[in-house]
């Protein structure tokens, strides 16, 4: 079985069951997340690769962070995620990329991204739940991170952290590669 297929199966199985453990039907769910009963439907049934936005979507409107949502393992409460099983979610084709490190449920899905953009490449991200927060660390090149349409400079080193709940981009307008460490909270779901 291909890691693809073990993701999708992983998906559809977690999905199921935080979707029944919140009491959320599929259509109250695709309402939530803004995805179609349909797409719910082949998602919960493994028959569909899903995009990186669908599945964040859907983990925000569950309450529970990707990681949670593509876990295919249940294991001991210390969990060691090993650099080859590092998730790759996105990807182009000149290099840029975002890996999920690790993530968990502290009170709610908290997650650890390791980024690179290419010059001349951005990723637009939709608004998160009120409350998510990130964390950004540059650790070569210099992010520009626009909220809202405002841009802001965050050169190598430095550190910025912003409530996500407005559109965002990340982006990298300089002449070598960006690579940032990102975190991710958002609040549980009541």
């Amino acid at each position: 079985m291909s890691d693809l297929d073990l993701l999708n199966q992983s998906l559809a199985r977690n999905v199921k069951r935080w979707r029944t453990e919140r009491g959320f039907t599929l259509e109250s769910l695709a309402a939530r997340a803004g995805v179609s009963r349909g797409m719910l439907i082949q998602i919960e049934q493994a028959r569909t690769n899903p995009s990186i936005g669908t599945v964040v979507k859907i983990g925000d409107a569950l309450g529970v962070s990707i990681t949670t949502l593509l876990d295919y393992e249940q294991g001991p409460k210390v969990r060691i995620v090993p650099a080859e099983q590092a998730v790759r979610l996105w990807h182009t084709d000149t290099g840029s990329y975002n890996r999920l490190l690790a993530g968990t449920e502290a009170p709610g899905p908290l997650e650890m991204w390791d980024w690179r953009l290419m010059p001349g490449e951005g990723s637009d991200s939709d608004p998160h739940p009120g409350g998510t927060v990130e964390l950004i660390h540059v650790t070569a090149g210099e992010l520009t991170l626009t909220l809202d349409g405002v841009p802001h400079r965050v050169p190598t080193g430095a550190s910025v952290s912003f409530e996500a709940n407005v559109p965002h981009t990340y982006g990298n307008s300089g002449a070598e590669p960006l690579e940032m460490i990102m975190a991710v909270s958002v609040p549980p779901v009541h």
